[in-house]
């Protein structure tokens, strides 16, 4: 038989840890072997748990070091009762890293998303990042990878309930696809965004498994699984890197809290608990509090990679010529160092364009070291102790605050954006007048905390931070929805990985921002990643056939050149569009109906509007007694509607989608193009069902000719 999707009501034996049932019940067999996986793995947790540290530790700070470290490891060892401890079998022809004698079994192997092994310490279980389990992934019929049989396991609510076979090296056995991994990939989803090591593809397992030594760029349209791509990605260097890792730090950058909230899940259940999520802006204002906003034209100013050097300019501005020598007094002696010398210290330091908070320590010391070599000269044997005696000096330090002055970031950008003259003098060259016209303040602020700073000036005053000392860098960055960040945005993330790797994860297509990237090469220059393989995957697998398609005809009119994705999935009736006669009032009956309509089907149900429309639509849905969720919200059974501005619907995925007024959300935006990339992203939300309502004309970039 090419596959076997077997069901059976059997109860595996608990006192039967070896699996030695009925071989002619296999689905039993399997059931007895994941509830003896299932015992192991709280036997392991109770191990840990019983773990005494009272005499190995030497004081209390190393008991409490310790003791986190165990209750970590007491949640990466909880059995999540309804996510599948194994998903996968392979059965190899021969022992793996060696021969078997002559008619002996291959090894078999249980793929899961975790370690589990019995009392003597043997595998029960396999986690999917293990070398062992990447054929699970990348065998095939032309390149078994010496497996023999793949067996892909079905589960309700954590019962497993079905398997499937593929004999990979039989002739006679016909390629077909696996309905089990479809109906995984397909299944309804309610709640946040889950793993998928069960259904990972080959090109996806490729990218997943890259090094961690270079940076990957991952553009990928709708549904093509892109997000979780660079958290498995995560997963498995955590896995193969980990001590390194554990040092340094990993980050995930999501665009908005919505997103990130939305796939928090994902990491702890594989396991992974240390990794933090962030947004670009929650990097960036640390200092000070984001409370205005910029009209566009002067956010892509404020955004654009030639303030990186108006910023330098501005700083390195504060360092003066040296007009009077600096005479040390210590005891009886004075020791002159002339103004001329103290000069060439200062030009040698901006000769090696250190950051400006580096120089300003170092330069004291190049002061002392003079007037040490004088004391040598002189017959003294002055050491270290001296020289930092001398670098204290008050004279010193006067010298160093006339000449190199300490800086603060933020009053350099409010300097910058309220006085004329100093922006003039650093921009020249650099931004045109009328650039510099946007700006400046209309009313300048009086201090850094009365200013109204924007999230564009927050990433300035970041720049301006780094130029003054250095980020900390982490080991790996993940940065989600990358097409959508400034140039300014780009650096400020790339100083967070100037010594580690990123995976950066986008579509261009879905680019919302008036600074949105036009192309990868750009971007990836910007984050300090050149050097950066770019991947593409354009095999769609969670949006149907006939909704892509759809989408897709906005695509010459906002990504000329790229690549329209090809779903996989042929789903006929998941998608209308509807024309709804009369006013405002009809449109919202309408909507509201079909997200009745939609109520009838399992999973979740979000309805995406233009975000002026989002407070009609709420009393809309409240007068018909439709309660709902907003976005980052978690859905359950009882509340599966999720009302979902345009603007924040990127990255978020619902098994059904209501789309009101396509012309609303185009209109919404500040251009054509930009609402036209917003609309794309709107009309791909839905995995299973679309269904798009409008009473004005439809945009013509969607109309079919």
């Amino acid at each position: 038989m090419p596959a076997h999707v077997a069901e059976s009501d059997s109860i595996p034996d608990p006192t039967d840890p070896t699996g030695a049932t009925d071989p002619a019940d296999p689905l039993a067999h399997e059931r007895a072997h994941l509830a003896a996986s299932r015992a192991a793995l709280r036997g392991m947790r109770e191990d840990v748990q019983a773990l005494d540290i009272r005499d190995v530790t030497a004081n209390w700070v190393n008991a409490e070091v310790l003791q986190a470290q165990i209750d970590d490891r007491i949640k990466a060892l909880a059995d999540l009762s309804h996510t599948p401890l194994f998903f996968g079998r392979l059965d190899y022809l021969h022992a793996v890293g060696g021969e078997l004698a002559e008619g002996a079994d291959g090894e078999r192997f249980y793929i899961g998303r975790r370690h589990v092994h019995d009392a003597a310490g043997d595998p029960m279980v396999i986690d999917w990042r293990a070398p062992v389990s990447q054929p699970y992934y990348q065998a095939s019929r032309t390149n078994p990878q010496d497996v023999g049989l793949r067996r892909r396991f079905g589960y309700t609510g954590g019962e497993l309930t079905a398997y499937e076979d593929e004999h990979l090296t039989d002739p006679a056995e016909a390629e077909h696809t696996s309905r089990l991994l479809q109906t995984e990939i397909e299944r309804p989803r309610v709640g946040p965004m889950r793993d998928i090591v069960a259904t990972i593809q080959p090109e996806q397992d490729e990218i997943v498994r890259s090094g961690l030594g270079g940076t990957v760029c991952v553009q990928g349209g709708p549904g093509t699984g892109k997000t979780a791509v660079g958290l498995h990605r995560v997963a498995f260097l955590l896995y193969a890197h980990r001590e390194r890792l554990a040092r340094t730090g990993t980050l995930v950058i999501g665009p908005n809290r919505s997103f990130l909230h939305y796939i928090e899940q994902v990491l702890p259940a594989l396991g992974e608990l240390e990794v933090k999520q962030a947004t670009v802006d929650d990097l960036v204002r640390t200092g000070v509090e984001v409370r205005g906003e910029d009209e566009a034209a002067t956010a892509v100013v404020k955004g654009d990679a030639r303030m990186a050097e108006v910023l330098r300019r501005a700083i390195r501005s504060h360092v003066t010529a040296p007009v009077e020598p600096v005479v040390v007094v210590r005891g009886s002696r004075r020791w002159r160092v002339p103004a001329y010398e103290i000069q060439e210290m200062v030009d040698e330091l901006l000769a090696r364009d250190m950051r400006y908070g580096a120089a300003h320590e170092a330069l004291p010391q190049r002061i002392a070291h003079a007037v040490l070599v004088r004391m040598e000269e002189a017959g003294e044997a002055p050491d270290d102790r001296v020289q930092n005696s001398v670098a204290r000096n008050p004279a010193v330090k006067a010298a160093v605050k006339a000449v190199w002055p300490a800086v603060d970031p933020a009053k350099v950008v409010l300097r910058l954006l309220s006085d004329a003259e100093f922006l003039a003098a650093h921009a020249g060259g650099l931004l045109t007048e009328d650039e510099q016209k946007r700006l400046l303040w209309a009313k300048p602020a009086r201090s850094v905390k009365s200013a109204k700073w924007s999230a564009a000036d927050a990433v300035l005053i970041d720049e301006a931070g780094d130029l003054v000392a250095r980020t900390h860098s982490l080991g790996h960055v993940v940065l989600d929805e990358a097409q959508d960040l400034s140039p300014m945005q780009y650096r400020a993330v790339g100083r967070r990985c100037s010594t580690g790797s990123a995976t950066v994860l986008g579509d261009l297509a879905q680019g919302t921002t008036p600074w949105s990237t036009e192309s990868w090469g750009e971007a990836l220059f910007h984050l300090g990643k050149a050097d950066a393989v770019v991947e593409e995957l354009t095999a769609g697998f969670r949006v149907p056939r006939e909704v892509i398609a759809y989408a897709s005809r906005l695509l010459p009119a906002i990504s000329p050149g790229l690549a329209a994705v090809e779903s996989v999935r042929e789903s006929p009736g998941s998608l209308a569009v509807r024309e709804v006669p009369g006013g405002t009032d009809e449109l919202d009956a309408a909507v509201v109906a079909a997200c009745e309509e939609s109520l009838r089907h399992e999973g979740s149900i979000g309805l995406i509007a233009a975000d002026a429309r989002i407070p009609v639509l709420g009393a809309a849905l409240e007068a018909a007694g439709h309660a709902y969720l907003s976005p980052g919200e978690e859905t359950t059974a009882a509340s599966r509607l999720t009302l979902v501005p345009a603007s924040l619907a990127k990255g978020l995925e619902y098994d059904y989608v209501v789309l009101d007024e396509p012309a609303a959300v185009v209109d919404g935006e500040p251009d054509e193009r930009t609402g036209l990339r917003r609309l794309y992203v709107a009309l791909t939300r839905a995995v299973s069902g679309l269904i798009v309502l409008h009473a004005a004309p439809l945009p013509e970039a969607l109309v079919q000719s």
